[in-house]
C-alpha cells in the first residue's frame, strides 16, 4: 500500500468532489427524517395509542432496515473498491449480485416476519394496551410488504453513491417522499384511515423509488451499471459481498434487537413514556442528519482509497470526513435543541408526554454533539478497510453490557424510566468511542484494506 505523502493534484476527491457528494446525502437524510417526522405528527391526530404503536413497530422496522442497509454497504464497499483499482466491469458485476441475492433474502425473510407478526409483537413488546397492540400489529402486516422494495432501494442507492451521483438518490428521494406525505395527509384528515392512513403511503413511495432507481441503473452509460441479461451467480462474488455485509448486518440488526429490547423494557412504563420516547427517537434522528449523511460518504471515500492502494489518503479523508461530521452535527443537533419547544408542541400531546420528551431530546442531542460522529461515523472507515468483525464484536458487547443492562438497572431497578435508559445509551456511545480510536492506533486495519487482507 502506498504510504507516501500525496500531493493535493493526486487527491482522489477534491474539495468539490466531497461537496457534490455530501450536499445531496445531507439534503436526502434531511428530507427522509423530516418526513418520517411528519408521519409521527400526523398519526398522532389519531390518538397516543396510534402514535404508541407505530413507534414500537418502527423500532422492530429499524432492525430489518438496518440489516437490509448492511448488506448494500457490502456491495457499496466492494464496488468502490473495484472503482478505486479501475476495474470497471468487475464492479458492474458485483451490482447485480448485490441485488438479486439482497432481494432473495428479503422476501424470505418478510415471509417468516408475516406469519409470525402476532408473536413477534407479543415477544418484544409484551403486555402492551390492547389498543396499541392493535395499531402495532396492522402497521406492522403493512410495512412487511415494503421489505422487498426497500432492499432494491439501498442497493441501487448505494451504487448511486459509490459513483458520486448522490443528486440522483436525492431527487428520486424528494419524489418518494412527497409521495409519502401527500398519502399520509389524504389519509389521516381526508379518509381517517389511521394507522393504515401512514403505512400505504409509505409502501407506496418505497416501492416507486426501488423501481426508478432499479431502471436508471440499467443506463449503460454510467460508470457502473446492470445487464440483467447477463446476470450470473458469482459465489466469490457474493462471498465477498457478504464478508461485509454479513458482519455490518449481524452488528446493525443486533444494535437495533438492542433498541427493540429497550423499548420492550419502556413498554412496561406506560404509554405516556412509549409516546415520549417515539417523539423523542423521531427529533434525535434530526439532529443526526448530517451524521448519517457522513456514515454514506465514509463508506464510498474510504472504500474507493482502499481500492487505490493508498494509506496517506485512507488516513487523510477519515480525518476530513469526521470534522465534517463533527460541524454537521453541531449544527443540526444544536438546531433542535434551539427549538425544541416549539417543535414539541407540532406534536399534539399532553404536558406530560410533552415534558419527557424534551428531557430525552437534550440528553441525546447535547451528548451527541460531542461524541455521535466518533461514536457511528468513524467506525465505516474500518468497515471500509475490511476490518468488520472487530466492529460488529465491539458493537454487540456494548450493546448488551451497557445500553440494556443499564437500562434494567437505571430505568426499572432505580426508577428512572426512561431517561435512566437513555443516560445507558450514552456510556454505550463512550465505550465505542474508546474502543475504536484504540483499534484505528494499533493500525489492525491497514493489513486488513491489503489485497487478500480480508481473508
Amino acid at each position: 500500500m502506498n504510504t507516501k505523502d500525496s500531493q493535493p493534484a493526486s487527491r482522489l476527491f477534491s474539495n468539490h468532489d466531497l461537496l457534490i457528494l455530501i450536499l445531496p446525502l445531507f439534503l436526502e437524510q434531511a428530507l427522509a427524517i423530516t418526513v418520517g417526522m411528519a408521519d409521527t405528527m400526523m398519526v398522532s391526530n389519531a390518538g397516543e395509542a396510534a402514535v404508541s404503536g407505530v413507534s414500537l413497530v418502527d423500532m422492530f422496522n429499524n432492525l430489518i432496515f438496518a440489516v437490509l442497509s448492511a448488506l448494500a454497504t457490502g456491495g457499496a464497499v466492494v464496488t468502490s473498491q473495484f472503482l478505486g483499482a479501475k476495474k470497471r466491469e468487475q464492479a458492474c458485476h458485483s451490482v447485480m449480485q448485490l441485488i438479486v441475492s439482497a432481494l432473495l433474502i428479503t422476501v424470505i425473510l418478510s415471509a417468516l416476519i408475516l406469519a409470525a407478526r402476532v408473536g413477534i409483537i407479543r415477544l418484544f413488546f409484551g403486555s402492551i394496551e390492547e389498543d396499541v397492540f392493535e395499531a402495532a400489529l396492522l402497521y406492522m402486516t403493512i410495512s412487511v410488504f415494503s421489505y422487498p422494495f426497500l432492499a432494491v432501494y439501498n442497493s441501487t442507492a448505494a451504487i448511486f453513491r459509490v459513483m458520486n451521483r448522490t443528486s440522483v438518490t436525492l431527487k428520486v428521494s424528494i419524489v418518494m417522499n412527497l409521495i409519502n406525505v401527500i398519502g399520509n395527509a389524504v389519509g389521516i384528515f381526508v379518509l381517517h384511515a389511521g394507522v393504515v392512513g401512514v403505512a400505504v403511503p409509505s409502501l407506496l413511495s418505497r416501492a416507486f423509488a426501488a423501481i426508478v432507481l432499479y431502471v436508471l441503473l440499467r443506463n449503460p452509460g454510467l460508470e457502473i451499471h446492470i445487464d440483467p441479461g447477463k446476470f450470473r451467480f458469482d459465489g466469490g462474488l457474493i462471498r465477498k459481498i457478504y464478508y461485509i455485509g454479513i458482519p455490518s448486518g449481524i452488528e446493525n440488526g443486533i444494535f437495533q434487537l438492542g433498541r427493540v429490547i429497550v423499548v420492550s423494557i419502556i413498554s412496561g412504563f406506560g404509554t405516556v413514556q412509549i409516546a415520549a420516547n417515539g417523539v423523542a427517537n423521531s427529533l434525535d434522528s434530526m439532529g443526526c442528519i448530517g451524521g448519517q449523511a457522513m456514515n454514506l460518504a465514509m463508506i464510498a471515500v474510504i472504500g474507493r482509497c482502499v481500492g487505490a492502494g493508498d494509506e496517506k489518503q485512507i488516513r487523510y479523508y477519515t480525518k476530513k470526513l469526521i470534522l465534517i461530521a463533527y460541524a454537521l452535527t453541531l449544527l443540526c443537533s444544536g438546531s433542535v435543541l434551539l427549538f425544541l419547544k416549539p417543535i414539541l408542541t407540532l406534536y399534539g400531546l399532553g404536558a406530560e408526554t410533552t415534558s419527557l420528551a424534551f428531557t430525552l431530546v437534550w440528553i441525546h442531542d447535547g451528548c451527541a454533539i460531542l461524541l455521535w460522529p466518533l461514536a457511528f461515523t468513524f467506525p465505516n472507515m474500518l468497515r471500509a478497510c475490511n476490518d468488520v468483525k472487530f466492529t460488529m464484536g465491539i458493537s454487540i458487547f456494548s450493546m448488551f453490557a451497557f445500553r440494556i443492562v443499564l437500562s434494567v438497572v437505571l430505568g426499572q431497578r432505580m426508577g428512572y424510566g426512561a431517561i435512566g435508559v437513555w443516560i445507558g445509551m450514552v456510556v454505550d456511545w463512550i465505550f465505542r468511542i474508546t474502543c475504536f480510536l484504540l483499534r484505528y492506533r494499533q493500525g489492525t486495519w491497514r493489513q486488513l484494506a491489503l489485497p487478500g487482507g480480508e481473508a
